[in-house]
Order: structure tokens, then C-alpha cells, then sequence
């Protein structure tokens, strides 16, 4: 049974592992702390970018030679595979390890076995502990190593009876600049930010991170099927790495340099599993959905939309643009039943973070619902539909 001192120390191994998020993809978030014999805490660190040293070599480095005769409590079980580090189960017994305490099991073929290791060779393991709390902090990479596709979180801002705008387009601001902070930090935190070429045109997005330090820039993903996006977009500029999915067919001789990626198509657009598929190969393990309400709709309908963050503002429109449109939902008994996990406070607003019920069916292959290149607007954005205002939550 794991000790108390064990159970303090997994807690800050999951706090150190949530400081690795936005930087360590397609590598899990990891955090470490080495007790010595008398459980006192000596070492610690956190899987700080992939390609670099992971939790258990930057704790065994800080604790030295207290390391040997103690304990090692991890997030996730140690890796057994030599990638572009060495495996941190053989390091963990090079430093004399007696105990491992570990989270959550590594569910990938080519890193798992590590506790298989550790305990073959004498080391006493256990696994379990906090699990559900070292998941949640790691939920967006172990859902892309389960599933085989990215976490996707859906973000809009709306007023409190739905609207994203006004009716004749405005939404300048519906949100508080507290709310806008906040999805500054969502986009620092994801490998990707996704939006259409419906709010593409309407916004002229340009969806880098602004007014955090030291953030890696995520991917912007626009789904433009016939590549209709003008060489003047400002998400062409060299602030972060951009991705345009087109069809198969598209001409994209405007577009000379663009990274593109061509995906299968119908009438209404390209498959929302098959431009999953795509991020995923890129080593994208998650998503900020930020489109409009169509593109959210053509998620949902694919069982693809794995958290919805929504920031409610105290403003009534009773007219214009609602959150989400055509979903596949005609009936109630076919409604998406979520579990609330988080309400906060944000300056007047109010944000809802909520998941699918577990009973939820979520779809892992085929091509879904296909994602409409005709959508209608930002979701939530708080710039008028001809402003190129930087400060708005889309932009």
C-alpha cells in the first residue's frame, strides 16, 4: 500500500507533469519525485519537451546519489524503449530505485513493459495510485494512444441564451479580456487550433498565442476544401506553423510554400475522422476546435468532440448566430448528455467545462460526419464580421 509521503509525492508529480503541457507532443506530460529511504522528497522534474530527458531522469539528476535504496513516483509508468532517449526504466535502476509507485499504465506498445522490467529485476512496484487524477492531467495523450486520433476539445464564447453573435453579425465583445486570457492559455496548451473557412473569411483569424511567455505555437489547421483562402491570410504569416486540409482536387497553385495536406471529400466537405487521422500522423495528440458553429456541429455529429469549454457571458441577444448548428441531433433521446467537471469564474463570465457521459459512444475509425467548409462564422469570436482586431477570442 502506498504511504502517505507517497500519495503527497504523486500529487506534486502531477503538478509538476501539467507544466510540460503544450510543449512535449506527440510525448505524454510526465512528472516525477524521488523520495529517499526516509521518504523525504530529494528530487524532482517533469517531461519538459519531447526529444529531451523525461520526469525520472531530470528527478534522478536532482536527487543524485539520496536516489539509491528509495522510491520513485511517477504520473505514468516508466518507458522500456530506447527512442530518442534511453529507457527510463534501465535508468531507474541504474540510480538503485528500490520502489516504484506509478500511476497510470503507458498503453503504447513500444514504451509499456517498463514496470515488467523494474519488478524482474527486484524493484518493488505498485500501480494505482491517484490514477484518476494523473489521467485527467494526461487525458488529451492518453486518448490519442488509445483511440489513435487527437483530444479534442471544442471552445466557443457565447451570450447566456446561446448567441455567438448579434443578428446583424457583431459580437464585439460578448466576453470579458478575462475570458480571452483564458483561451489564450487553451491554445498554449494544444498541439493544434482547427477552424473553417467560413470564419476564415469572416474574421481573417490569426490564432497564434499571444500574451504568454516562452509557449511553443500550436499548429493552425484551417479546413478549406477548395482551398479558397487568399495568399493575404494573416494565419500565412510566420508567427506559428499553419496547415491548410484541402480535397483531393483542390488547386492550391496560389499557395506556393503552404504546407497542405489533401483529404477525401463529398458535397458537403472533408471527413472529420480522415483530417484527425491526418493531425495525428503529424504528431498532433490534441485539438482546440475553434471554428464556427458549423464545423463544431459536423465534430459533434462524428463523436469526435471529447471536452466542450464554454464561456458564458451575462448578455442577452434573443437573435443571431446560435453556438452550434446541425450536429445530426433530431430528437432528444439522440441528445449529447455531458458531465460538468469544472465551473469557473472569469472576471463577469462564466466558464463550463464539461465531457461526454461515459455512456456516450465514441466513434475510433470510418470518415464521420464530414466537415463543411461553409461555416458560418466564429464561434464566440468578439470581433465585428470586417474587423481585424488581434485582441478577440478567435483572432
Amino acid at each position: 500500500m502506498a504511504t502517505a509521503a507517497e500519495a503527497q509525492a504523486m500529487r506534486r508529480a502531477v503538478a509538476l507533469a501539467a507544466r510540460g503541457l503544450g510543449h512535449t507532443s506527440p510525448n505524454p506530460v510526465v512528472g516525477c519525485v524521488i523520495l529517499d529511504q526516509d521518504g523525504q522528497p530529494v528530487g524532482e522534474g517533469w517531461h519538459q519537451r519531447a526529444g529531451g530527458p523525461h520526469a525520472e531522469v531530470h528527478a534522478l539528476r536532482a536527487a543524485g546519489d539520496r536516489a539509491r535504496g528509495g522510491t520513485a513516483v511517477v504520473t505514468l509508468e516508466p518507458c522500456n524503449h530506447t527512442g530518442r532517449t534511453g529507457p527510463c526504466a534501465q535508468a531507474l535502476l541504474d540510480a538503485g530505485i528500490a520502489r516504484v509507485v506509478y500511476a497510470v499504465a503507458d498503453p503504447t506498445p513500444a514504451a509499456t513493459g517498463g514496470a515488467t522490467t523494474l519488478a524482474a529485476a527486484g524493484v518493488e512496484v505498485e500501480v494505482g495510485l491517484l490514477a484518476e487524477e494523473a489521467e485527467a492531467g494526461n487525458r488529451a495523450w492518453l486518448t490519442a494512444a488509445r483511440l489513435g486520433r487527437p483530444y479534442v476539445v471544442w471552445k466557443y464564447a457565447a451570450t447566456l441564451d446561446g448567441r455567438i453573435a448579434a443578428a446583424d453579425g457583431t459580437s464585439r465583445w460578448i466576453t470579458s479580456a478575462a475570458s480571452r486570457a483564458d483561451v489564450h492559455r487553451l491554445r498554449a496548451e494544444a498541439d493544434a487550433v482547427v477552424v473553417g473557412s467560413g470564419t476564415l473569411r469572416t474574421d481573417d483569424p490569426h490564432l497564434a498565442v499571444r500574451g504568454r511567455e516562452g509557449v511553443t505555437q500550436p499548429l493552425r489547421v484551417v479546413v478549406d476544401t477548395n482551398a479558397m483562402i487568399l495568399a493575404s491570410a494573416r494565419v500565412l504569416d510566420d508567427a506559428a506553423p499553419t496547415l491548410i486540409a484541402v480535397s483531393e482536387q483542390a488547386d492550391t497553385h496560389h499557395l506556393p510554400g503552404v504546407d497542405v495536406v489533401r483529404l477525401p471529400a463529398d458535397d458537403t466537405g472533408l471527413g472529420i475522422h480522415a483530417l484527425l487521422a491526418a493531425l495525428h500522423a503529424r504528431g498532433v495528440r490534441s485539438v482546440l476546435l475553434e471554428g464556427g458553429p458549423t464545423l463544431a456541429g459536423s465534430f459533434v455529429a462524428a463523436g469526435a468532440v471529447d471536452q466542450v469549454v464554454g464561456y458564458l457571458a451575462p448578455v442577452l441577444l434573443g437573435a443571431g448566430r446560435a453556438a452550434l448548428t446541425d450536429a445530426g441531433i433530431t430528437t432528444i433521446a439522440e441528445a449529447l448528455r455531458l458531465d460538468v467537471t469544472d465551473v469557473t469564474w472569469f472576471g463577469p463570465d462564466l466558464r463550463i467545462t464539461a465531457v461526454p457521459t461515459a455512456d456516450t459512444a465514441v466513434p475510433t475509425a470510418g470518415t464521420g460526419h464530414d466537415a463543411a467548409d461553409t461555416d458560418p462564422g466564429a464561434t464566440g469570436s468578439t470581433s465585428t464580421s470586417t474587423s481585424t482586431d488581434t485582441d478577440s477570442e478567435e483572432n
